[in-house]
């Protein structure tokens, strides 16, 4: 299928095309016009040119076979974006480019990530539908994002690839590439005790959540009360991050440093504070993932960098290897996060 037939029913130019699907950077014009080429590629079931590409490359070799992938989003739904996920989205969206394979459907469903709506939810026939949807063409699956433990086994059964990109371990139910989330909060809650707060909040996703359990587990290990006063659980969203700092706000024991669970959460409580410049109360604010606003925030966020671009690469490595037989184990990689200290944390007074 030609990449110039995508450029005209998109209505953009051939080199737009081949940007948004190879670089997961690309600065398209808006987000629209990004999905609608990678709606129209899926439509088409648009695969590179696997011949001309490698006599380019000077490769010569037999065409693979073509494999078709699917990606299902549960923290997020089309209307409710994160920009995490997205960012995730798009790298491996260009990594399917690059195996020569084809996306075939991406699903957005956040009631795989909430325990309790998985418990009234026919996970059977969601599974079954997605199968469907897909034309019973789909040589494997990739989660992006927390999934409920029954929802995975449900998918096993009818995906024999799956592959997730996750911060909550799948406890070898399936491939995974993950960077913990308890050691993910773990960093970001002893960077605000080294500044000398014992006062620390937590806003962010309680129920089953790896980040979490990381940031009691560290309150615990220095010997620090919990008080439930300072936990405000959220969707995580920004509208929700904005509301969570109106709560500590309107209390009268407020936390000194508070640890997001990701960027968006942090970045709604940061606009609320800078709503009420004639307060006193200037909680050290800290989250984690890094994605690309954290640097343009006032103040700019510290926060803990989850290797978005390894992550999507690990992935589409280790569903590729599956579904051509490389390896049969559930295979968990793990990788390593970094500190990204910036101007949101100062040290107590």
């Amino acid at each position: 299928m030609s990449i110039k037939l995508i450029a005209e029913r998109a209505g953009v130019s051939v080199s737009t095309v081949s940007r948004v699907l190879n670089n997961p950077d690309y600065k398209c014009s808006s987000d629209k016009i990004r999905e609608k080429i990678w709606n129209i590629a899926m439509e088409l079931n648009y695969t590179p040119n696997v011949a001309a590409r490698n006599l380019k490359m000077g490769i010569n070799r037999d065409i693979n076979k073509t494999y078709y992938l699917s990606v299902l989003m549960t923290r997020m739904n089309e209307a409710q974006t994160d920009p995490f996920f997205n960012e995730v989205l798009h790298i491996v969206e260009s990594e399917i480019h690059k195996h020569m394979c084809i996306l075939s459907n991406v699903w957005y469903m956040p009631v795989f990530s909430d325990d309790k709506k998985c418990r009234n939810t026919d996970l059977n026939k969601l599974t079954n539908s997605m199968y469907e949807d897909s034309g019973k063409k789909c040589d494997g699956l990739i989660i992006i994002g927390k999934c409920n433990k029954d929802a995975i086994k449900k998918l096993n059964e009818k995906y024999k690839s799956i592959v997730s990109i996750n911060r909550n371990s799948t406890n070898y139910e399936v491939d995974e590439v993950l960077c913990d989330g308890s050691k993910i909060a773990s960093i970001a809650v002893e960077h605000l005790i080294s500044l000398g707060h014992k006062k620390i909040g937590y806003v962010g996703d309680c129920c089953n959540e790896a980040r979490y359990r990381g940031y009691l587990n560290v309150l615990d290990k220095y010997d620090i009360d919990l008080n439930e006063n300072y936990i405000i659980p959220t969707r995580q969203t920004e509208v929700e991050g904005f509301e969570a700092m109106e709560t500590l706000l309107q209390s009268g024991d407020m936390p000194t440093g508070i640890y997001c669970a990701n960027d968006i959460t942090a970045i709604g409580m940061l606009k609320c504070l800078s709503m009420h410049r004639n307060l006193l109360f200037k909680p050290a604010i800290i989250s984690s993932d890094d994605i690309e606003e954290a640097q343009f925030t006032r103040p700019m966020l510290t926060t803990v960098r989850l290797p978005k671009e390894e992550m999507g690469k690990f992935a589409l490595n280790l569903l590729v290897d599956r579904i051509k037989g490389g390896h049969k184990s559930i295979v968990k990689t793990e990788l390593e996060c970094k500190l990204m200290v910036r101007d949101s944390c100062l040290e107590t007074r």
